[in-house]
């Protein structure tokens, strides 16, 4: 993949993520063309942007002013408008169907040195690549929200991914201030997920077996795990706090955690009754809708002083 200093890039999908992405992308010097079928979005996807580049510049992140790079963006409603990118990143419905059948679509019209970028978090690559015409150009890129803030992108290779392609974009994503992890065998749900998903599964054991509340869960994890997980990653933090301790630790404890299967109760629970969390003010806590936007307020900001502050140790935690 050539790396151009402009790069075309295409996003297809501008929800919450995709919108993210194109700011990210635009921060990062591209020209980007937005895909949605959905005229009506264009101008709230356009003031989400502005509205995004004018944080990353009030936050020191962002140099060039906002209305120079919006020059740089385009809208349109049909796959047609990608034909001059470089790269494409989709980023639509978690739905392995659907993505496929928008992948079908996009072989169809751009030429085959086009890479295809797949936002996933779970989804394996190789499913992704499985029935294409030319499987070795798609990858996986998960990104974490919010996508223009966070340095969080993992690189993921399906069975056929050519590998030369995914060190290439290692290099690129570097570009957009990101600090990617490269999984260069596919499997379901990548590094970060079947972690936190491991540890999800213990913190609902906990409170549905009432060894603690909700509460107590959040303020150990973000006291003890929430403290150092930003300087240092677990194996790092295993050197830093000694090593043998945990061997021990780990043949007596990895017994006694839990290893369901199913979903929690609890949680399918809170999902039945409609809860979003804060998007509508109904989760794990209890929320007005003023307190639900404070605390999206707040995790932006969060984020904002994570990325600065997780900058200063970015090389010695490679």
């Amino acid at each position: 993949m050539e790396q151009k200093q402009n790069q075309n890039i295409g996003v297809v999908g501008l929800g919450l993520m995709g919108t993210s992405i194109v700011t990210c992308l635009l921060a990062s010097g591209h020209q980007v063309v937005g895909i949605d079928r959905e005229l009506i979005k264009v101008n709230a996807v356009q003031e989400q942007i502005k509205i995004n580049l004018t944080q990353l510049r009030s936050e020191g992140l962002l140099e060039t002013e906002v209305d120079n790079i919006m020059s740089n963006f385009q809208f349109a409603t049909k796959l047609e408008g990608l034909v001059h990118c470089d790269l494409i990143v989709e980023t639509i419905t978690e739905n392995l169907e659907i993505k496929i059948q928008l992948l079908t679509e996009l072989e169809s019209i751009v030429s085959p040195a086009v890479v295809i970028g797949s936002n996933t978090s779970a989804i394996p690559v190789s499913l992704l690549q499985k029935d294409l015409k030319h499987p070795e150009r798609i990858i996986g890129l998960h990104w974490a929200e919010p996508a223009h803030i966070t340095k969080f992108m993992e690189i993921v290779c399906g069975d056929q991914t050519d590998l030369t392609l995914a060190k290439e974009m290692m290099v690129l994503v570097e570009r957009w201030g990101k600090e990617p992890s490269l999984l260069q065998k596919d499997i379901k749900g990548f590094i970060t997920n079947r972690i936190m998903y491991a540890m999800l599964r213990e913190a609902f054991y906990l409170v549905e077996n009432g060894y603690a509340s909700i509460e107590s869960v959040d303020r150990s994890l973000r006291n003890d795990l929430g403290y150092w997980i930003s300087f240092a990653g677990p194996f790092r933090f295993m050197d830093l706090t000694g090593i043998p301790a945990y061997l021990t630790v780990m043949e007596d404890l990895f017994p006694d955690l839990d290893r369901s299967t199913a979903a929690p109760k609890m949680m399918q629970k809170l999902v039945d009754s409609g809860a979003k969390g804060v998007d509508n003010a109904q989760g794990f806590y209890p929320y007005t809708e003023e307190s639900a936007n404070k605390w999206k307020e707040d995790f932006t900001q969060f984020s904002y002083d994570i990325r600065k502050l997780t900058e200063k140790y970015s090389s010695e935690n490679d």
